[in-house]
């Protein structure tokens, strides 16, 4: 334990609109432990979680007032009273994006309703970006819909796409008419996974679209839930005829980054 408080340790919180998310880092150890609760209907609630769990995850050798500074993000971010500071979740993706992939020059994120891409410079500094948060069109919430719809499980939709033997255009982006074209396909006896595979390519589209207004760069980088989902990066890759990097949890990138910069301000 006196190894420990010896260090300065910082946590990053971010709380998205679906989820919200705690890391634990410092500069000797790296990231220390993290996790991923449900936002639910109260965000300061649940960063509170995000953070306990986190630190129960460490075997409890860790308690709140260990930490040295707290930076909060995401939407929920001024709801965070006991942090430290408040700051953009562009900054905070960066950050971490930069952390897990050094030299990176786009990050494409995709969370629960909403999506971002962001140029940086190759040293972790945000350049410009473009941001849809007016609607849940291709973010996870659509997906979650969509699932729904098709009566299969959201984590199943990548290995479904992947078989399969077409891709079958969907016309609209918007949540609730994309829903309805869904079940007109399925009552036309459309296989499940043509769909899957459309509403991928649909989605991946969209992002491009975004990416398309900035002046976007290899190494390509993806963070947000919507990142654990093969079949959107495949078709992402395919679309921008390049590779992007996944990080092993991608979810956790804009906690990452917020833990990040509050180890850059303590020191």
């Amino acid at each position: 334990m006196e190894e420990l408080t010896a260090m300065p340790i910082t946590a990053g919180i971010d709380v998205g609109s679906l989820s919200a998310e705690a890391v634990v880092y410092s500069p000797e150890r790296g990231i220390i432990t993290y996790s991923i609760v449900p936002t639910g209907a109260n965000s300061r609630r649940a960063a509170e979680r995000a953070l306990s769990e986190a630190l129960a995850k460490n075997g409890n050798s860790l308690k709140f007032g260990d930490l040295d500074y707290i930076v909060a993000t995401g939407y929920g971010r001024i709801s965070v009273d006991f942090a430290n500071k408040a700051v953009t979740e562009i900054t905070c993706h960066a950050k971490g994006a930069s952390f897990l992939r050094p030299g990176v020059k786009t990050v494409i994120d995709i969370g629960g309703q909403d999506s971002k891409v962001i140029t940086l410079d190759g040293r972790g500094k945000v350049t410009d970006f473009v941001m849809n948060d007016k609607c849940a069109a291709g973010t996870g919430r659509f997906l979650e819909v969509m699932a729904s719809a098709l009566e299969v499980n959201l984590t199943d939709l990548a290995s479904l796409s992947r078989k399969a033997a077409e891709s079958v255009p969907i016309s609209s982006m918007c949540t609730v008419f994309a829903e309805s074209e869904v079940v007109s396909l399925i009552a036309e006896g459309t296989p499940p996974e043509n769909i899957i595979r459309g509403l991928h390519d649909s989605i991946a589209k969209r992002v491009a679209g975004m990416a398309g207004r900035l002046n976007i760069g290899e190494p390509f980088a993806m963070t947000g839930g919507v990142a654990k989902n093969a079949g959107v990066v495949d078709s992402l890759k395919k679309i921008l005829k390049a590779d992007i990097f996944v990080p092993p949890e991608p979810q956790i990138a804009g906690a990452l980054g917020a833990a990040l910069l509050a180890s850059e301000m303590i020191q």
